[in-house]
């Protein structure tokens, strides 16, 4: 009697262990009951989580999720283009650094650019509105004039509304920063270069040779900036473009030559308007 009951003791402790609990009858239908409560607690539980996930979070419709994850057909061809703008003038940008593939021609270039530049056309018309003697040549160079200060302050405003880096992402220099042509779209240069040859192809009486060469600097003021990384291809047109409005506007706002003869008599302080 005392083996047996020392082999039935010794059997219950083996099957009281976890791995083999399933094999004790005693404990595994101790734990049956409870297993089944849990087992059918859980389905009750189900619908009251379901209910209560469907009163927090507002039903949507299927449709503005397809409008939400599918983009327009607009903004892909947008997108497209700028990636297409920006891969080019990156290309273009041959003058960039004086490391760069025509790095060589940089200076050449930014002479060229200079040419074209905001200050350098608005000292240059006033000097030779000084030097001029005739009534008729001070018209168009006051107008000149004029028209040079609209495009700046237009494309300076532009500018900072749109605040559109270039490719190569520069720091303007200081001439820049006096002419407030800090950002890139749209250029100043262009829109300078065009509405300066469109007026003095308009109001000069040129050989076809110059008109040529007029033409061809206005277009390779505005592709320098596009040579030297500091504007996009898509600027340059956009500046060409604001520029020929420029030039529009003027000739519809053209200031006679008594009005300005009175502007250049207020600007040198020997206005008398009782004589």
């Amino acid at each position: 009697m005392p083996p047996r009951r020392s082999r039935a003791r010794e059997r219950n402790s083996v099957l009281s262990r976890p791995e083999f609990i399933s094999l004790n009858p005693h404990r595994s239908s101790a734990r049956r009951p409870s297993q089944l409560k849990h087992q059918t607690s859980q389905p009750s539980e189900e619908p009251t989580d379901s209910g209560s996930r469907d009163k927090k979070e507002p039903s949507k419709m299927p449709e503005e999720d397809c409008m939400q994850l599918n983009p327009s057909f607009k903004g892909i061809a947008m997108n497209s283009l700028l990636a297409i703008d920006i891969s080019l003038s990156k290309r273009m940008g041959v003058c960039a650094y004086t490391s760069s593939s025509w790095g060589g021609c940089r200076s050449m270039v930014t002479l060229l650019a200079l040419t074209g530049h905001g200050i350098t056309w608005i000292i240059g018309t006033i000097v030779c509105l000084t030097r001029s003697n005739t009534l008729a040549g001070q018209e168009v160079l006051v107008n000149l004039l004029l028209a040079l200060i609209v495009d700046i302050m237009t494309v300076a405003g532009v500018q900072r509304l749109v605040k559109r880096r270039g490719p190569w992402e520069m720091t303007p220099g200081f001439l820049d920063y006096i002419a407030m042509d800090v950002y890139s779209f749209p250029a100043a240069h262009a829109s300078r270069a065009a509405m300066v040859s469109k007026f003095l192809l308009s109001h000069l009486v040129l050989a076809v040779p110059l008109r040529i060469l007029l033409v061809l600097w206005a277009f390779l003021v505005g592709l320098s900036r596009v040579l030297l990384g500091k504007q996009h291809l898509t600027d340059m047109i956009c500046g060409f473009a604001l520029g020929m409005l420029h030039f529009s506007l003027m000739e519809t706002v053209w200031l006679s030559s008594n009005t300005c003869q009175s502007l250049i008599n207020i600007s040198t302080l020997s206005w008398s308007p009782l004589f």
